[in-house]
């Protein structure tokens, strides 16, 4: 049996209709930060070669905390931050800026 195909949304087109939306915009702006910081994880995480489970070895934690912030559900300490800086051998950066 051949399964019928329907019409998906490109995530480029999607992504345009969601920003055009100002409800949108006002919540993406919101979390921005946390979407930054998750992303940087990620992105030190991978350029090393180490799973999540590596990373939380490194750490002193567990793999579900290192889930938790690349998901954006939790919100990580300072002192969490600089353990994981120091095991992806990065730089933490924190800082206030006016508008």
């Amino acid at each position: 049996m051949k399964k019928q195909v329907f019409h998906l949304t490109r995530w480029q087109d999607y992504e345009k209709k969601l920003l055009s939306n100002t409800a949108f915009q006002k919540k993406a702006a919101e979390f921005e930060h946390e979407y930054q910081l998750a992303k940087s994880i990620i992105d030190l995480r991978l350029k090393r070669h180490l799973s999540q489970k590596d990373l939380a070895f490194h750490v002193g934690t567990k793999q579900p905390v290192i889930s938790r912030l690349e998901t954006g559900t939790t919100k990580p300490t300072i002192s969490l931050l600089e353990r994981i800086a120091k095991a992806l051998d990065a730089k933490l950066i924190v800082k206030l800026q006016e508008y």
